[in-house]
């Protein structure tokens, strides 16, 4: 395996996967694998991964839940191309990756209303709001130039099948406008956690797995703590974070 000078190789999972990312630019964060390991992903599905950027949600889910198929659409090719070479080196002949805006009316190989499973990690930030990256990459993959959270939900709503599901990650402060967001969609709630940097601290993230057309019934889960201390994960969060 060959990595440039503006690359890193990284392992997750306790090293069960490799991760070329870029040294500068957008790189990975927990995140990715958290919502990975909520997403209710099975064997039969088929799996969509809206903004894959270098792969990570995609081969969580297929290293944990071994589902049928994975697409993951990525609009950045350098990000793309990233997650095609991740998916290839991790030996996942059922992970592709295409390079695509997810806000096209029409992806070639991508059908509509075909998925099980549609998991995405939108920008926790809105257009226009916090600090201004100088990196192209990391503007957009933060929101600044790309695709807002009702884009990102407009996608899934059309990508997933009836009575499918969508699993996504979001800032909790923002976890009233996701809930509105969803349902005005017709995804429903049926899941949700809030993420703790520390129990005694306010939640910094959400997850929700919603279904297409579902009732209106939803599972509060425990919440999850990641730290005990300042650098030392809780036991779960280790164990969700580096083990298969």
């Amino acid at each position: 395996m060959t990595i440039r000078s503006d690359e890193t190789l990284d392992t997750i999972l306790g090293g069960a996967l490799t991760v070329v990312q870029p040294r500068d630019g957008y790189r990975f964060s927990v995140d990715a694998i958290l919502l990975a390991r909520f997403a209710s992903a099975r064997g039969r599905d088929r799996v969509l991964e809206l903004g894959g950027g270098c792969g990570v949600i995609s081969m969580v889910i297929g290293a944990t839940a071994r589902p049928r198929e994975i697409i993951a659409l990525e609009i950045q090719p350098r990000m793309a191309q990233l997650a095609v070479r991740n998916a290839r080196d991790n030996g996942f002949a059922n992970l592709h990756c295409v390079c695509a805006d997810i806000r096209a009316a029409e992806i070639a190989g991508v059908k509509q209303a075909s998925f099980d499973l549609v998991v995405c990690n939108p920008p926790f930030h809105a257009r226009g709001t916090g600090r201004q990256s100088p990196n192209r990459s990391r503007r957009q993959a933060r929101g600044d130039t790309g695709a807002s959270l009702a884009e990102f939900t407009t996608a899934a709503r059309r990508f997933v099948r009836n009575g499918g599901k969508v699993a996504i990650i979001f800032a909790a402060a923002r976890s009233a406008e996701l809930i509105s967001t969803l349902r005005a969609h017709r995804l429903e709630p049926k899941r949700m956690r809030f993420v703790h940097p520390r129990m005694e601290l306010p939640a910094s993230s959400v997850m929700i797995e919603a279904r297409a057309n579902g009732g209106v019934e939803v599972t509060i889960e425990p919440p999850l703590a990641l730290e005990e201390h300042a650098g030392e994960y809780t036991e779960e969060a280790r164990t969700l974070l580096e083990r298969v």
